[in-house]
C-alpha cells in the first residue's frame, strides 16, 4: 500500500468516524457522502482490497454485521425500510476506496438510485460453456 488508506485510518482510531457496529473482524460506520440518511459502509478491520482478498471468516463477519445493520435501519425511525448491499470490486467495477467494502442503504420510494444495463439473454450452449470455464477455475484453487 503506498497511500493512507482512509479505512485503515478509521480502524485505527486516527480519523474521525461515527461508528454503527462491530464484530471481531469489521466494524461499521456512516459514510461522509450518504445516498439516503443512515448510508452505512462494513468494513474488515485487516485492510483487503476486494471481496475476493478477505478471508472466509472476514466474508462471513462482514456479511453478519451487514445484516445487523440492515436489521437496525428497518426497527430505525429513520426513513426506509428497504435497503440495498452495494460492493464495488476493482476499478472497473466503481471501487473507489481501495480497501474492501460494503454499502448498506436504506432505500425510498421514487429516490434517484439506479442500476441500468442492457441484460444480454445467450443461448443455453453459451450458458454452459460458461459454466463450464468457471467449474474448472473452482477445481484450481
Amino acid at each position: 500500500m503506498t497511500h493512507p488508506c482512509i479505512f485503515c485510518e478509521i480502524v485505527a482510531g486516527r480519523s474521525p468516524v461515527s461508528p454503527v457496529a462491530e464484530n471481531d473482524l469489521c466494524v461499521a460506520f456512516l459514510t461522509i457522502a450518504p445516498f439516503n440518511t443512515g448510508h452505512t459502509l462494513v468494513v474488515p478491520r485487516r485492510h483487503a482490497v476486494t471481496f475476493t482478498d478477505l478471508t472466509a471468516a472476514e466474508a462471513a463477519a462482514m456479511a453478519q454485521l451487514a445484516q445487523e445493520v440492515a436489521r437496525a435501519q428497518q426497527r430505525s425511525t429513520l426513513p426506509g425500510h428497504d435497503f440495498n448491499l452495494w460492493m464495488a470490486n476493482g476499478e472497473a467495477a466503481g471501487q473507489d476506496v481501495f480497501h474492501a467494502h460494503m454499502h448498506v442503504f436504506p432505500r425510498l420510494e421514487g429516490d434517484a438510485f439506479k442500476v441500468e444495463a442492457t441484460w444480454p439473454s445467450p443461448a443455453r450452449p453459451e450458458l454452459d460453456a460458461v459454466a463450464a470455464t468457471l467449474r474448472g477455475a473452482l477445481g484450481a484453487r
